[in-house]
């Protein structure tokens, strides 16, 4: 624990959604979902199942909130949110009922939360990828994810939602009126099933439905983006070139992607593909540049030689009345052991360890609140967020490592 600071109580028990605020919820997400001829498949969602259920949803943007509270109208719900979201807004977000959690970190309280919730006759909603796509894909979800919905024994739903990466790319944060998107509610697991399924098969099956593709559905659905300034920000998922391998080099402006080492440019059409301007175009479809690059650091970690290190500003989150700014720098390293940040808080030092074994991801920012792309990384106690100094890294990079890192310690 860094620090004498007041720690965010992770085990006050949730409330049930105050019903005024309901009011708003829907006030605010009907006009969204509108806007956007949200359409919304219940075709597998029988009619008589009510809460309480376990809602699992995929998790591209801040409007897969409001799709959501439409779809499960007249319905309140608790809501598993990130620390972050509760930043100067405490009572709001325990209000509306959300459970705070701190990303990747393993700790029972937010577990303990939610069943709570569920005894209250709710429906507790949980984003399992447990941060936003970084290229409208399907992030990896926890193994722990079939354990919890045993736990939880309730009915399961799934909630995958299209089209809202295309709206609001991770990467370049904005409306840009992609219309309609759609959505599958479906129950996956009745209540009895949850008890009769092993864990690995209800973390199999988990896998199959948490599967889509934001640019392929755009692809298929014809929906065009006429943003002029539709590739700004790409640079930050696509940080490799394809023509040369050089990293860190990638830049992004108007609808165009360049490597700054070998010059070579590809245009983002208006249906989301890639076009070289000149020679063969590598990767057409994002998502397969993205792969590529995991690809590539995979044989990194196989061959034992991930590594990144770098001195990092520091600013931690203990609680939600904002951040405090170390007036020190630390030093943060990435390697084939996991994780270690060190540094120093008021003449105290401190070294911190994650394990290749304990993350099996990361949460990473692209320029946070302005402030520049980070690392985040938590304890029981703290929420880290981390800037790297320099050009010489790509955070999307050290994410795609620590996962490659864990399956490289876990059979596949």
């Amino acid at each position: 624990m860094i620090g004498n600071f007041y720690r965010f109580d992770m085990n006050r028990r949730p409330a049930r959604q105050w019903r005024i605020l309901s009011l708003v919820t829907w006030l605010l997400s009907f006009p969204k979902a509108f806007a956007h001829r949200a359409r919304v498949d219940k075709s597998n969602f029988p009619a008589d199942i009510k809460p309480p259920y376990f809602l699992l949803c995929n998790h591209n943007s801040f409007m897969d909130f409001m799709i959501m509270t439409t779809a499960i109208f007249p319905h309140r719900a608790n809501y598993v949110v990130a620390i972050d979201g509760f930043i100067r807004r405490e009572w709001l977000l325990r209000a509306v009922g959300g459970i705070c959690n701190r990303k990747f970190a393993k700790t029972i309280s937010p577990v303990r939360n939610m069943l709570h919730a569920r005894n209250n006759g709710d429906i507790v909603v949980l984003f399992p990828e447990a941060r936003y796509s970084l290229c409208g894909t399907a992030s990896v979800l926890p193994a722990s994810l079939g354990k919890m919905v045993q736990k939880m024994n309730v009915p399961v739903v799934t909630f995958i939602m299209h089209g809202h990466h295309i709206n609001s790319p991770y990467w370049n944060v904005g409306s840009r009126g992609v219309k309609p998107v759609e959505s599958e509610m479906r129950l996956l697991f009745t209540q009895e099933e949850t008890q009769t399924l092993t864990v690995d098969e209800i973390n199999e099956k988990m896998a199959d439905v948490f599967q889509y593709d934001d640019f392929a559905w755009q692809k298929d659905r014809g929906i065009p983006v006429k943003n002029k300034k539709r590739a700004e920000g790409l640079h930050k998922v696509l940080y490799q070139c394809p023509a040369c391998h050089t990293e860190y080099r990638m830049a992004s402006a108007g609808s165009e992607l360049r490597c700054g080492h070998c010059g070579k440019s590809w245009e983002m059409g208006e249906l989301g593909q890639l076009r070289a301007l000149s020679g063969e175009t590598e990767f057409p479809h994002i998502p397969d540049w993205y792969e590529w690059q995991r690809a590539n650091v995979h044989r990194e970690v196989a061959e034992g030689a991930y590594s990144f290190e770098a001195e990092v500003r520091i600013e931690s989150l203990p609680n939600a009345k904002g951040f405090i700014t170390f007036d020190e720098p630390g030093r943060l390293t990435h390697n084939m052991d996991g994780f270690t940040l060190t540094g120093a808080y008021e003449g105290e030092t401190f070294s911190l360890n994650w394990t290749v074994q304990s993350l099996y991801s990361c949460h990473i920012e692209y320029d946070y609140m302005g402030r520049g792309d980070c690392v985040d990384l938590n304890t029981n106690d703290d929420t880290l967020y981390l800037f790297p100094g320099g050009n010489d890294f790509a955070v999307t990079k050290i994410a795609l490592a620590t996962e490659e890192l864990y399956r490289s310690l876990t059979p596949r």
